[in-house]
Formats: C-alpha cells, structure tokens, sequence
C-alpha cells in the first residue's frame, strides 16, 4: 500500500503500522529507508529487524541504525558522554555508535548501537507517536544500490512490506548519513562520511568528554 506524506493522517497511519510491528518504508531526511520498530521491551515479539533482513537478503549483516524523536532520548540506551559538538549536529544526518547501556534490551543487538536523531519533523512526530525508536535501513536487496525512485520500489518490495510513504522520487545522488562511533580511546572516529561534514577529532578534547565506565 502506497500513503502519501502530505495526507493529514499520514503520521498517525505510519505509526500506527509500525507501532503493530508492520515494515514500513518511510522517506527520510536522507533517503527512503526500511523501518519498524524497534524490540525495547523485553517480552516484545515483532522481531522486526530480523524481518527487514529477511527482505534485504541473507548476506545483510551491517546493524540497522536507531531512529529517535529526541537528542537527549539516546540517554535512555547508553551512559556514554556525547561530546557537544556530536549533540549540536542533530536533528541532523549523523548517526552515532555508542555502548549499549547494560541491562537495555538493546543488548540482545549487540554491545554497540548506532542512534540519529533526523531532521525531519513529520519522521520525528512518527517516532514519537510510535514511543520507541525505529530501525532505518537502505531500501535495497543486500549488496545492490539504494532505491530512490517510489515505482521501483513498490515493484521489488510491494509484496513483501505492509506500507509505503511517498514523498516523490529522491536523487540519486543523495548522500545518507554520516557514522561516527564514540569507542576508541575516548574520542571519536569517523566510519562512513556522509552528508554532515566533521573536522578531524582531536583526541585530548574528546578524552575530557568521554566518561568512561
């Protein structure tokens, strides 16, 4: 099913598909992207990440990014100390690798999860409708480039997500987040450059900003 973004119901009909663990591809700030939400509680039984892969294709492996409403709603998952000049680049196209706070039902992902706050309002109000966050991948089988283009997309995974949020054909062009991880010797380092430019870390001004644990 293809639902406009700019319908007025929009965000309450994508969150409430991804809130009943419906895979949803939804335009971002960045580029169209596979979503649903994410198993923060612990009796939760959508498994949606593990269906995204499944659509994806079997040789997809990279951890999904976590979308959040809010920048200070990463404090929930994480006791790591994000350096300001990180925090001041969201709503924005960085993601940020952190360690996993313990006890988190994030743990069952892994020690490290990669959190963005977008800068989109209409994907913010949809995540905090939904009141966790949500995984966001490339809309692509695995290995192959990222789709931008809504006809394409509905033809290859029509059948296999519930929703689709059109918000016209992106270019292709279109740069997707900047990664960055906070867990070598308390400072932080680029993984993948994207659309967010970052100037070279220094390493003694990130070690005072870093709480180690």
């Amino acid at each position: 099913m293809i639902f406009p973004k700019d319908d007025p119901s929009s965000v309450e009909h994508a969150a409430s598909s991804l809130s009943s663990g419906k895979i949803v591809v939804i335009p971002t700030d960045t580029i169209y992207g596979f979503s649903g939400i994410v198993d923060v509680e612990m009796d939760s039984q959508f498994h949606t990440g593990d269906r995204i892969r499944q659509i994806k294709g079997r040789e997809e492996t990279k951890p999904f990014i976590h979308l959040i409403a809010n920048p200070e709603d990463i404090r929930v998952y994480t006791n790591d100390t994000i350096p300001e000049e990180l925090l001041s680049k969201w709503p924005g196209a960085l993601s940020i690798v952190v360690r996993v706070k313990p006890g988190s039902p994030l743990e069952s992902e892994g020690k490290t999860a990669a959190f963005r706050c977008p800068d989109d309002p209409w994907l913010r109000s949809v995540i905090n409708a939904v009141g966790a966050p949500i995984y966001s991948t490339s809309v692509n089988r695995s290995g192959q480039a990222p789709l931008v283009d809504v006809a394409e997309i509905e033809k290859q995974f029509g059948s296999e997500v519930d929703l689709i949020v059109f918000d016209g054909d992106m270019e292709k062009d279109r740069l997707p987040s900047t990664i960055v991880s906070l867990l070598e010797n308390g400072k932080y380092t680029i993984i993948r450059q994207g659309s967010v430019i970052l100037e070279k870390p220094r390493k003694s001004f990130f070690s005072r900003l870093f709480k180690k644990h």
